[in-house]
């Protein structure tokens, strides 16, 4: 089964393509916006595994939580590829694969979500205990069990996050970002198994509304205007 996955929930944006269990993944150029740089990294990789788009099975994409402009283009171009090549598609949790990246067994992701906020999940086996949520470092629910492994740049953004989970972390991974290689694996058993959706269907998870914060908000936690 061959399956292209996409992934830029944030600035560092990659792509994977899934060979019968081989995985290539190339990541997109660095301070170059992913609208510009997405098509000609996915049609270079294709070419450089000898890949066509007749030769998919699938596309996957990392539907979210993370940057809203990220999300919106790893959705759109999955969407535009999967309709102009008649392809299924399968969206994939950006914290599921973040959780599965990490080898853990129980695992807390924590990704900075700007704004003074993480977006947040725990997993067991990169399974979901919970719906992923968004809330502040400081109302951040605590495990009431040790042996947890932490990841994410929300370790990095806000240090409290570490004081707090102290007591139930046992192993601490906060370069841990999200990538297409942990989406095509993740993908490539649920498109075996026919659980994907229509290109129609797809859309990002945001998982919150609120992009910016207002002025008078930026002021009030002590920014400029």
């Amino acid at each position: 089964m061959n399956l292209l996955a996409i992934e830029t929930s944030t600035e560092l944006g990659s792509i994977a393509i899934w060979r019968d269990g081989d995985l290539v993944t190339r990541r997109c150029p660095p301070g170059i916006s992913h609208s510009e740089t997405l098509l000609p990294l996915i049609s270079g990789t294709l070419r450089e595994t000898g890949l066509g788009f007749a030769d998919l099975d699938g596309l996957a994409f990392a539907a979210g939580p993370g940057s809203f402009t990220g999300l919106r283009v790893a959705c759109g171009v999955a969407q535009g590829l999967a309709f102009a090549h008649e392809l299924p598609l399968v969206p994939v949790g950006t914290l599921d694969a973040m959780a599965l990246a990490s080898g853990g067994e129980q695992v807390i992701v924590l990704l900075d979500a700007r704004m003074g906020e993480i977006y947040h999940g725990r997993f067991s086996a990169a399974i979901a205990l919970a719906p992923v949520a968004v809330c502040s470092p400081m109302t951040l629910p605590v495990p009431d069990s040790a042996g947890w492994l932490a990841c994410g740049n929300g370790l990095a953004a806000y240090p409290v996050l570490r004081q707090r989970l102290a007591a139930c972390v046992q192993h601490w991974q906060p370069e841990l970002m999200p990538d297409a290689g942990a989406v095509a694996r993740l993908a490539a058993p649920r498109l075996a198994r026919g659980d994907w959706v229509d290109a129609a269907a797809a859309a990002p998870v945001y998982v919150r509304n609120k992009v910016a914060l207002t002025v008078s908000e930026r002021l009030a936690k002590g920014g400029r205007a």
